[in-house]
């Protein structure tokens, strides 16, 4: 029984191991490219940068690849050993379905484990650290956050459109002052302008020049009226906040980024809006995790009952069932603000219909 449990358990972890750095490749570089494609091209984003990012994304990619890859490995190994006739033969000689799969049962929970881990306190780390990369980035090269024909909006209380851009000097620039309801209280238009760091300070100085300034009433910026319209400058500076932004940074910090913990003081404390959406994220934790074992108790029937070895059927069919799963966590995410939806309670659903629905399968398979 070693040699068959060996035999069943390598085959099932190597064609998994192959199948998570495939599925993970696949994800980093499609978030690389969803992230960062813009300053790819329009930024002088360092080479250390990208591969940090790649690091950094790399374990939220493990949370899919390595229950969608355990799932690939369980319907390959086990339509092949079907379509051989190993099954019938492990039969023949007395040895059940469910004796069968006791290495896969050991790899199954092995790596629901390693997925709570990676779902309650790395991934969360990673994304931490992805975002203060990012960060990081555009502070010590500040000339980064300005494209040609963009709004910069990532300052709180500034906005600043950018004509075009050549080296370190910004052109046909349009800056707005806003105060916290985004009511414009100033406009700067200048023909030209560049950045001059002062972190001693912890800010940017935005030079312009030729530039015209309208000037809003402090008491009430909205009153048109008492607009002050065709002020003209030679030169002058626009300070920009590093520390606002930095706040600003953390302010707009995802649900995503809590670890497990951090989570749950969060959802104690109960003190705004978001108590509804960090619930749904701390159970989705949990229930993500589960993903190994629902695919495991799926696959395992289908893999066997499909009779195929071909490897293409065995990703199709892969891939119709982690669709079909993670369209609830997706539906669960989109409802997560509105308590009418029972989030919390959906993001249970895949697991309470993939665990039904693979108990059943698996039952009748070991009565055959």
């Amino acid at each position: 029984m070693k040699i068959l449990d060996r035999y069943v358990g390598k085959n099932v972890f190597v064609t998994m191991l192959i199948g998570v750095v495939v599925l993970s490749v696949v994800l980093v570089l499609g978030n690389l490219l969803k992230e960062l494609l813009d300053r790819l091209i329009n930024q002088n984003v360092p080479v250390e940068i990208v591969f940090a990012f790649m690091a950094f994304v790399l374990p939220f990619s493990l949370t899919f690849s390595i229950p969608w890859g355990l799932l690939t490995a369980i319907l390959l190994v086990f339509g092949r050993m079907s379509a051989d006739n190993e099954l019938i033969a492990l039969r023949s000689s007395g040895v059940s379905v469910p004796r069968i799969c006791v290495p896969v049962i050991a790899i199954t929970l092995a790596m629901t484990g390693l997925c709570f881990w990676i779902n309650a306190d790395v991934a969360p780390r990673a994304e931490q650290r992805m975002a203060q990369s990012l960060f990081e980035a555009a502070t010590n090269n500040p000339i980064s956050l300005f494209s040609a024909d963009e709004v910069v909006d990532q300052f709180p209380d500034r906005r600043v459109y950018v004509g075009s851009k050549k080296g370190n000097t910004l052109y046909n620039l349009t800056i707005v002052e806003i105060d916290r309801d985004s009511t414009p209280l100033k406009v700067i238009y200048a023909k030209r302008g560049e950045l001059v760091p002062d972190l001693k300070n912890q800010r940017l100085l935005l030079k312009f020049y030729d530039a015209r300034l309208e000037q809003r009433d402090s008491d009430d910026p909205r009153d048109i009226y008492r607009i002050q319209h065709g002020i003209v400058m030679q030169q002058g500076s626009f300070p920009i906040s590093l520390d606002a932004l930095y706040r600003e940074n953390l302010r707009g910090r995802r649900l995503e980024s809590y670890t497990l913990p951090e989570l749950y003081d969060f959802i104690q404390k109960g003190a705004n809006g978001d108590s509804l959406a960090a619930r749904v994220e701390f159970n989705k934790r949990f229930s993500a995790s589960l993903a190994c074992l629902a695919f495991a108790l799926v696959a395992v029937p289908l893999g066997i009952t499909t009779h195929r070895k071909e490897t293409s059927v065995g990703f199709a069919l892969s891939l119709a069932i982690a669709f079909a799963y993670y369209i609830f966590i997706i539906i669960a995410n989109t409802f997560r603000n509105n308590a009418n939806a029972f989030p919390e309670v959906l993001i249970w659903a895949p697991n309470v219909i993939f665990l039904a629905l693979g108990t059943v399968l698996f039952y009748r398979l070991s009565r055959r």
